[in-house]
């Protein structure tokens, strides 16, 4: 039963050892010129005026999760949608849980508006 799992590891042995082998050759063959022209920052053929790494407000962040976080309902909301007439014969238990779900997305947005995450100062 072992033996039919032979090609599968002899593949993989093959796979392992081109790509050990790329990684050697390439760094064995490389060229190692330290030139400090090379070496200096490039941004547009002008030297750099300021520091690379600028810091952000935290509130764009903040903006990006409430974006996933509201932008989700919808990948829940529209299947629930499509389905919904096929699970009515089982009584309203699933129209009264996207109601839950939505009352708890609710809640979570007026958590937010009362924490002043929508004010863009």
């Amino acid at each position: 039963m072992l033996i039919q799992y032979v090609p599968i590891l002899v593949l993989l042995l093959i796979a392992l050892g081109f790509a050990a082998a790329v990684l050697i050759l390439t760094h064995v063959i490389s060229p190692r010129v330290k030139d400090p022209v090379k070496l200096t920052v490039y941004e547009s053929g002008l030297p750099p005026q300021m520091e690379a790494r600028l810091r952000y407000p935290i509130r764009f962040f903040v903006v990006a999760m409430m974006f996933i976080i509201f932008d989700v309902e919808v990948i829940f909301i529209y299947p629930w949608a499509v389905v919904y007439k096929q699970f009515l014969s089982y009584g309203s238990f699933i129209f009264w849980e996207m109601i839950l779900f939505i009352a708890i997305l609710f809640a979570g947005y007026l958590y937010l508006y009362k924490r002043g995450a929508f004010k863009w100062e």
